[in-house]
């Protein structure tokens, strides 16, 4: 057992998760990050971290997970919902069976494993759920509708649980991050290319996965410690915001969003991917 505040952060193996693992660990936390495999969190056991072996589409691995937090430190008083990859391609293109995975780690993994954590922190009555969405929760690019569908959602999933967990003590915060510097892009344009190369959308596929992959656009990309940075300001605060924007283009693109209609806000963003018009 320990006095420590305790974070749990899921897809701590790289990116957004290891920066904030770091993050809070310099903050005083007790961290365990979380990752299918723990092979890719050892830089981060050498930092402090305890290594956790999850997978978020695996109830089990959840269960078991929570329950070791639990069972070592008597409490979870931060669980960083990060886990998360962009399946891209159009939606004619991805097969059901990839689209709902997509869903199962960007949703149903973040929300079960919420399910798990809050009546820890209702019997504390005190804790925070941090939900990483991303500036793709509010607005849209081409061939990314599975994608984009899953952050929709979180940020939905995540407004209704801010109401309803707030008579207990826990606060719930959704972090929606910009252009990021990880692999993130890498993954997506992957998975874009394999969805809809060849077919009818491959002149699509070929403009927005060459944009994913663009030197000048990767390094015009934020560092993962800004979002790191906002989590640590969530987690600290008397009363933190609902949500932080923040990372490349986080701020400007969602303010254009609120403000342009929907088919000039379709053509700024065609052409910010060369997209074939």
């Amino acid at each position: 057992m320990t006095t420590a505040k305790t974070a749990l952060v899921t897809g701590a193996s790289s990116g957004i998760g290891e920066a904030t693992a770091l993050k809070l660990i310099a903050l005083g936390y007790t961290v365990y990050g979380a990752a299918r495999r723990t092979d890719r969190l050892r830089k981060l056991a050498e930092r402090g971290v305890r290594p956790l072996a999850m997978d978020v589409t695996d109830d089990d691995s959840m269960r078991s997970g929570v329950d070791l937090v639990v069972a070592e430190t008597g409490r979870i008083d931060v669980l960083v919902n990060n886990a998360g990859y962009g399946s891209y391609g159009a939606l004619e293109d991805v097969p059901q069976e990839e689209a709902r995975r997509q869903f199962d780690v960007n949703v149903f993994g973040a929300v079960r494993l919420t399910q798990l954590v809050l009546p820890h922190m209702r019997a504390r009555r005190s804790g925070t759920v941090v939900n990483v969405t991303s500036m793709g929760g509010k607005i849209h690019t081409p061939l990314g509708g599975w994608y984009h569908g899953t952050k929709f959602a979180l940020e939905a999933l995540s407004d209704c649980l801010r109401m309803e967990a707030r008579p207990f003590g826990i606060d719930v915060v959704v972090i929606e991050p910009g252009g990021i510097r990880t692999e993130w892009s890498g993954i997506a344009a992957d998975h874009l290319e394999k969805s809809s190369a060849g077919g009818a959308y491959s002149r699509q596929a070929e403009a927005v996965a060459a944009s994913m992959r663009s030197e000048a656009m990767v390094k015009r990309m934020s560092p993962p410690s800004v979002i790191a940075d906002a989590v640590g300001k969530a987690v600290t605060a008397r009363r933190p915001r609902t949500r932080y924007a923040t990372g490349f283009g986080a701020r400007p693109l969602l303010a254009l969003r609120r403000l342009l209609p929907d088919r000039a806000f379709d053509a700024m963003m065609a052409r910010s991917v060369g997209l074939p018009r």
